[in-house]
């Protein structure tokens, strides 16, 4: 069971992450999905979408923190929180500190890109102006899982 420092499930909003993440390998993109929780309520969800936009900014993070800023009425998006089932890479992470969002949960590491405690940890840099509370390992084993089995597919 995964403490609860924020005021939403971390379980259950990664459970529906996982879900919408299963869908980008039908276009050809790697299975990550975010989402952005407001009051409690996960209020955006989006999966990678680089390869069917043909766009690099195709992230699930970043999609997901546009819906995210269009539904609230950004720029700011304070008392949010970022779900994804990958550990956000610099230039999400990024964003997200530009959005000011609260904090950041994730489901597996990325210690070739992983911006929020693998490879940087743009959450609790002191020297910038914003930090974020962060959450890492929720359903870590499903999520590696999936995209294990998505790049395994990839070779066969």
């Amino acid at each position: 069971m995964v403490p609860e420092v924020f005021d939403f499930s971390a379980e259950e909003v990664m459970d529906e992450l996982l879900a919408e993440a299963a869908r980008a390998p039908m276009h050809g993109d790697i299975p990550i999905a975010a989402g952005c929780v407001f009051e409690g309520k996960l209020i955006a969800k989006r999966h990678n979408e680089k390869q069917i936009k043909k766009d690099s900014f195709g992230h699930a993070e970043i999609l997901a923190l546009k819906d995210a800023v269009e539904i609230l009425g950004g720029p700011y998006l304070t008392g949010v929180t970022l779900v994804a089932t990958l550990e956000p890479c610099l230039m999400c992470a990024g964003s997200m500190l530009a959005h000011r969002i609260e904090g950041v949960v994730f489901a597996a590491s990325d210690p070739k890109g992983g911006a929020v405690g693998s490879l940087y940890n743009l959450a609790s840099d002191p020297r910038l102006n914003h930090q974020m509370r962060r959450l890492a390992g929720v359903r870590e084993k499903e999520s590696s899982l999936l995209l294990m089995d998505f790049f395994e597919s990839l070779r066969f």
